[in-house]
């Protein structure tokens, strides 16, 4: 008789986030009698904020964000995947990688998770809104700016969601942030990117600095107040038929230079082992099933997931039930920022949004916001050694 093997696993509180992993799970079991497969869920910011060393400790499988990498390969609390899986299906997934999901994953010459979901953020209209009022979507900041002035749009004002679109600002103007030890931003880059930032946000409902993307799709959709959203990680859920009330469609962004789109900052989950796991190979399995391309175009994405595979993206039937969510956003996720991953980084992205979003609330000197975000990037940097 086979031995019984139970695996518990820690995943976010969405429908895309959960659903997908009971789904994978129950049918994992049914292909594997002996094993037993049980999801719980957190927060979206418990997702973001909550040590993946600690939930190591009680979970055998963790869907983390890949900012957690550099603490993952540091603390070594999650299992290096490519002590696992094969060459060849690592090579797979490599290669169809949806922009640098695979990569974002990858530190210290290590694959710390492996990339089911891939997001970044896009923009998201309610098409029936702007017909109605006779508007075209907008392909500028200042056509932007036009639309929020008629009070109709947008976007996520969470301290972390903020700090992920100054990221969106500050490549979209040529420089991308924290690409050296000395300061996040240049203070000319820095300085453009807050103002125009604050331009915009002093023209939305307050209301959004309380809400994260979930919360702004839930608002376009239960309401008919808000007709388009220039920035927040995408959310497939929302442009399938019979999940909300109204069905969203999902665009590439705007420009702010009339040649290139916005460039936003790369989000999705990966999927890890904890090193206290007592069944790693069992567990492998079960990641390498959920990754595979034949689940991410079918059981995952039908059961509410956002798949990581490549091929996923680009199937037809799969495009067919989300309104070409996926064959629309995905130059976004083509040229999306790989954000920082080395230890400290998540201090810094804890506390950096704090700081950014009371400048777009309250207004301040963009010298200062800037010399705070400096200090703040220092004391992150001074982790890694601690």
């Amino acid at each position: 008789m086979e031995k019984t093997i139970n695996l518990k696993g820690i995943t976010w509180n969405h429908s895309r986030g959960l659903l997908p992993m009971v789904a994978t799970a129950q049918r994992f079991s049914e292909l594997h009698a002996n094993v037993h497969i049980t999801w719980e869920k957190r927060s979206l910011q418990q997702f973001a904020d909550f040590s993946i060393q600690e939930l190591a400790e009680r979970f055998d499988l963790l869907v983390i964000d890949h900012p957690w990498a550099g603490f993952a390969a540091k603390t070594k609390s999650i299992l290096p995947l490519d002590f696992y899986l094969s060459d060849e299906y690592l090579k797979d997934q490599k290669e169809n990688s949806v922009g640098q999901s695979y990569e974002s994953y990858t530190y210290d010459g290590h694959l710390w998770a492996l990339p089911i979901d891939a997001a970044t953020p896009v923009a998201a209209s309610r098409p029936d809104l702007l017909a109605d009022k006779e508007l075209q979507l907008p392909k500028s900041f200042e056509d932007l700016l036009v639309l929020a002035d008629k009070g109709l749009v947008a976007f996520a004002g969470i301290p972390i969601d903020v700090l992920m679109n100054f990221y969106t600002l500050c490549c979209s103007l040529g420089e991308d942030p924290c690409q050296n030890d000395g300061e996040v931003i240049s203070e000319a880059t820095g300085t453009k990117a807050l103002e125009m930032y604050r331009e915009l946000a002093s023209k939305i409902d307050p209301a959004n600095f309380n809400r994260n993307p979930i919360q702004v799709y839930e608002a376009m959709t239960l309401t008919d107040n808000i007709a388009y959203c220039p920035f927040a990680y995408g959310y497939s859920n929302y442009a399938r038929t019979g999940y909300a009330r109204k069905v969203l469609h999902f665009h590439d962004m705007i420009s702010i230079d009339g040649k290139t789109n916005l460039r936003s900052t790369l989000g999705g989950t990966g999927l890890a082992i904890s090193s206290k796991c007592e069944e790693p190979d069992m567990a492998a399995k079960y990641v390498e099933f959920v990754g595979s391309p034949a689940c991410q175009s079918a059981l995952f994405f039908e059961s509410g997931g956002q798949p990581g595979h490549l091929s996923a993206w680009q199937n037809e039937e799969v495009n067919r039930q989300s309104k070409n969510y996926f064959s629309n956003t995905l130059p976004a996720l083509e040229r999306a920022f790989l954000r920082p991953r080395y230890h400290g980084s998540m201090f810094f992205q804890d506390h950096a949004g704090d700081v950014v979003r009371n400048y777009l609330m309250n207004g301040d000197d963009e010298k200062q916001v800037l010399t705070a975000l400096n200090e703040l990037y220092q004391k992150s940097k001074s982790l890694v050694l601690s």
